[in-house]
């Protein structure tokens, strides 16, 4: 455990040295032109016959990726998500958050001026699960499952599946409890996998009443485009609308990443506390 833990600092002392991350998933490209200015990032090599996690990579190794595994130009199902996606989420997806409500303001000003958006978290603090929306942009990669009745999205971070259901139910008017990744059903419009989710713990981003819309399109192997569409009239004056491009990492699959409480306790005195009190 003491090894794990000491890995774990050093890799999260190395990420907090790189720039911050890009408003999207990078392209193939894109990719390559910041080999060179991300080479300190660790690369964690996997056990004989395993895979590397998507944040045990470097760019690097996914350009290796794409190119081992022949990406560019492969033949797709569009209505076949399957794979596993990106390694931080969509990065800064919400950055320019809509104004908030009076109710909003004052549920602000509760949690210190810390915006509901905000990845530094006290979720973060004390292990509670990091939920839903938060995921969409911080889930250290994310997979997705195709099933006959359901759509299964396993994020790396905390371990976690979320049941997207596609067997034709429709979400409930009045939510007969409160979940952290919501009540979540699913269909196609074309080639258009659209998620609809209700019932949201308050615990998880702000207000019960919060509605979220995704629509995920796959517009060739390798690539996902993502939009993400918040309504919460309690919190906001209106909608919240981001979106993102999402590229396949397919040289990678999802390890174990639990917010472990006596971890998080070693964390936040030898990193977290020491580096906050500097800034």
């Amino acid at each position: 455990m003491r090894k794990q833990i000491i890995v774990l600092i050093f890799a999260v002392a190395v990420i907090v040295m790189l720039p911050a991350p890009a408003e999207s998933q990078e392209t193939a490209e894109q990719l390559e032109s910041r080999v060179d200015h991300t080479a300190v990032q660790p690369s964690i090599p996997p056990p004989d016959g395993w895979k590397q996690c998507p944040r045990c990579q470097n760019n690097q190794d996914r350009l290796d990726g794409w190119e081992e595994y022949g990406i560019e130009g492969r033949d797709f199902d569009p209505q076949d998500l399957s794979g596993v996606w990106g390694f931080d989420g969509v990065g800064r997806a919400f950055r320019n958050s809509p104004p908030l409500t009076e109710w909003g303001q004052e549920w602000l000003d509760a949690r210190g001026g810390l915006r509901p958006e905000s990845r530094n978290t006290p979720e973060l603090r004390t292990c509670d699960p990091l939920a839903y929306p938060r995921l969409f942009s911080y889930n250290y990669g994310f997979e997705f499952v195709m099933l006959p009745d359901r759509v299964l999205q396993f994020f790396e971070w905390g371990h976690t599946w979320r049941t997207i259901w596609t067997d034709g139910r429709e979400l409930p008017e009045e939510p007969p409890m409160l979940h952290w990744l919501g009540w979540n059903v699913g269909h196609w419009e074309d080639d258009t996998f659209v998620i609809e989710s209700n019932g949201f713990d308050e615990r998880a981003w702000a207000s019960g009443e919060m509605r979220l819309e995704e629509r995920y399109r796959r517009v060739d192997y390798g690539t996902l485009e993502a939009e993400l569409t918040i309504n919460d009239p309690k919190m906001y004056t209106e909608p919240f609308v981001t979106s993102g491009t999402i590229k396949m990492v397919p040289s990678a699959e999802l390890w174990e990443y639990f917010c472990v409480p006596s971890d998080e306790k070693l964390f936040d005195e030898l990193i977290h506390i020491p580096v906050s009190s500097q800034q």
